[in-house]
């Protein structure tokens, strides 16, 4: 089969590969879309322990059932179906009381097995998911970030009355913006410096501004929860600052790895700040549940590319990406 393989820092290529061998439980999936998510972009650059060359990336994706396990039920081949990616034990304290993306033996398809920017991709039935007839390939691939966005709201536990602050604009923040609209939140403030990425967060509904004096004096204030979806230090800085004693900051994003954080202001405010990775199954599930319902949409900001072009799509995601939120690659 044909795959798109990380050979080193900006080097991706295609290459001839086995078809993945699958488990007794476990299924060949053809892929159809696959997402490029800005973690792997990090992970091209080089600046990402868990993908090392030569891997196979790529774990936001959608596509049709090819073989079944001996022992896999409740699946058929020819479904359309989708995956949650954080392949786990199952069987762990986490895994049980609904935190699987905390177990210790987790694998993320795409970092530490092979991944969907492939013709194939084997997975755990248990992670497979049918996708609704009225749901298309294309947002079958949007659950995995969706789900991400979803897991952030929840752990916040959002209310309708709340003020929420997002800093960043790519898809995890927009995908974040659009989840809190379900919670019943209005007037979401969203924050980067990216003036195309903010046109798409004013035309979801947001506020969008590259700077907080920017805001409108009725809006200016303290927030009662923050999303730092960049993971660099200045903007988790700015997300403690804006935050109401009291308040709630969440950090998804993994830019930098360590940071200075003003601890005693956060002490003396009583702010609670949480790290959110991944998303649980329930996450996931909701994720599904909400695309299926119309509740998110990004198809109009996505661009389409053949797997051929992938180190192409990488490069202009890094470069720049204009008007485009994300880049699914068709297979």
């Amino acid at each position: 089969m044909k795959a798109l393989i990380y050979e080193g820092p900006r080097a991706m290529n295609i290459r001839e590969v086995p078809i993945p061998e699958f488990m007794q439980d476990e299924v060949l999936i053809q892929v159809k879309r696959a997402g490029i998510c800005g973690s792997e972009l990090s992970g091209y650059l080089g600046h990402n322990s868990l993908r090392k060359p030569p891997l196979i990336m790529g774990h936001e994706f959608s596509g049709v059932i090819e073989r079944l396990g001996s022992q896999v039920n409740g699946l058929q081949v020819g479904d359309r179906v989708t995956a949650n990616p954080l392949v786990t034990c199952g069987q762990c304290r986490f895994c049980r009381n609904g935190q699987s993306q905390l177990c210790s033996e987790r694998k993320l398809l795409g970092a530490h097995r092979p991944g969907a920017f492939a013709e194939y991709i084997a997975v755990p039935a248990r992670n497979v998911f049918q996708l609704e007839n009225y749901v298309s390939l294309e947002e079958g691939a949007f659950a995995e970030p969706f789900a991400c966005a979803i897991h952030v709201c929840r752990m916040l536990a959002l209310t309708p009355t709340e003020r929420l602050l997002i800093y960043g604009a790519g898809p995890i923040g927009l995908f974040a913006l659009q989840a809190a609209h379900v919670y019943g939140l209005q007037n979401i403030v969203i924050v980067d410096l990216n003036a195309t990425r903010l046109e798409i967060a004013k035309e979801l509904g947001g506020i969008a501004i590259t700077n907080l004096d920017q805001l409108d004096p009725l809006l200016k204030g303290d927030f009662d929860a923050v999303i730092d979806a960049v993971g660099a230090e200045t903007t988790r800085r700015k997300s403690i600052e804006a935050t109401r004693p009291g308040g709630k900051v969440i950090f998804t994003g993994l830019h930098e790895a360590e940071s200075k954080l003003a601890v005693n202001d956060m002490i003396r405010s009583e702010i609670t700040t949480m790290g959110a990775f991944a998303y649980s199954q329930e996450d996931f599930e909701t994720a599904l549940l909400w695309i299926g319902q119309g509740r998110v949409n990004m198809l109009p900001w996505v661009e389409y590319a053949p797997l051929a072009e992938g180190n192409m799509c990488f490069e202009k995601l890094i470069s720049g990406p204009g008007r485009i939120a994300k880049i699914i690659l068709s297979l």
